[in-house]
């Protein structure tokens, strides 16, 4: 078995052998320097499992090295390595992960060698091979797939009032692998229809025991961008509730900014007709994408969520905080609920409730929770 490669390139000659010594006490070969034409042609002839990559370098930058990185099809995993402010660095890590790279932490100098030899021994015990097209096909007809649901609170009567379902993968071998890890895959495979009615049939199946017994909990479904060509949902989707007991008033269905706008004419279409059919229109993530204004004038949106990332940092950030308050105060300008995701603490939820927020999700509130796990949740809330 071959030792995992490690290539780094950093203006600095003191962390550059730094970091080569301390990745070579982990059983790794390590390529450093700090000419960026060297790094080029190390990347094309020998592809890294990992790169730590500076933000700052003569003659170049990281921005730069990123995208030539992306242009190559690379699969290493990259850490982003800098001396410069968290903002940067964080905007250089999302960068990196919009070009569809593997960014997986970012380094604030200085860092010690016992933090850096953790990171590096985290990568070389975690990594596992991906699971493959046909095992989540077996797995949709074997029914290895589960749903997890989120609870909702509503801020002003402090009373839960919906949940969302998260599928989650039991892979026999791999162990619970996460929707971030199973919905590409199933997106580029052509299994995204299959998957996406797994879930609905099963969370709508779920939500109608809730009705009957007594429990009428909203229940909200997540959408891909892949599922906006399939112009026969919605009436399959009614069909579904209709069937299992369910209004369709109280099922919210999700979808992300940038799934919203793929082809904005069948987008247009089928969610319109969704909201003609009762169900309610989430638009998720709402502040991360860079078209959100367009969508909330053009699609019949009744719910926005503000995205954890704001959410959580709310405490430490000012500029956080003025763009959770903004998004809520223009949600119910536009008539639509606001919903924050990542409440983490009561300080949180409080100022949240003071800004007029509806409904917050977030592990302070509960983790996800299996159907008897929350059916036990609810009694104990009561």
């Amino acid at each position: 078995m071959r030792r995992k490669r490690l290539a780094i390139i950093d203006d600095e000659p003191g962390f550059i052998e730094f970091v080569r010594q301390v990745a070579e006490s982990c059983g790794m070969d390590a390529f450093a320097t700090a000419d960026p034409a060297l790094f080029r042609d190390h990347l094309r002839g020998s592809r890294p499992d990992v790169i730590v990559l500076d933000l700052y370098m003569p003659g170049t930058d990281g921005i730069e090295l990123l995208r030539e990185i992306g242009q190559l099809s690379a699969t290493s995993m990259i850490f982003l390595a800098s001396g410069t402010d968290t903002r940067v660095l964080e905007s250089a890590f999302r960068l990196g992960q919009e070009r569809g790279l593997r960014m997986v932490g970012a380094i604030q100098k200085p860092i010690r060698a016992v933090e850096l030899r953790a990171l590096l021994n985290d990568l070389l015990t975690g990594a596992a091979p991906p699971p493959r097209p046909t095992e989540l096909a077996q797995a949709l007809e074997q029914d290895q797939l589960d749903l997890l649901y989120h609870p909702t609170l509503d801020l002003r009567l402090r009373s839960i009032v919906g949940v969302e379902a998260l599928a989650r993968w039991q892979h026999p071998t791999l162990g619970t692998i996460l929707p971030e890890e199973f919905i590409p895959m199933a997106e580029e495979s052509g299994l995204i229809e299959p998957l996406t009615r797994w879930v609905f049939a099963r969370g709508v199946s779920d939500c109608g025991r809730w009705w009957q017994d007594g429990n009428q909990l909203r229940l909200s479904l997540n959408l891909s961008a892949h599922n906006l060509d399939d112009l026969a949902l919605p009436d399959w989707t009614m069909d579904l509730c209709q069937r299992l007991g369910v209004p369709s008033s109280a099922v919210t269905i999700e979808l992300t900014e940038s799934a919203s706008m793929q082809d904005i004419v069948k987008t247009m279409d089928i969610l319109t007709r969704f909201r003609l059919k009762g169900f309610h229109l989430s638009i998720d993530d709402f502040g991360t994408g860079f078209s959100s204004l367009v969508q909330l004038q053009r699609l019949p949106f009744s719910e926005m969520k503000v995205d954890r990332s704001f959410v959580t940092t709310i405490p430490q950030s000012k500029e956080s905080a003025v763009i959770v308050k903004t998004i809520i105060d223009l949600a119910h300008n536009l008539s639509l609920r606001a919903v924050a995701e990542g409440v983490e603490d009561q300080d949180v939820m409080d100022q949240l409730e003071a800004w007029g927020c509806d409904l917050a999700q977030g592990f302070y509130i509960s983790r996800p929770l299996r159907l008897q796990q929350l059916t036990e949740y609810l009694a104990e809330r009561a």
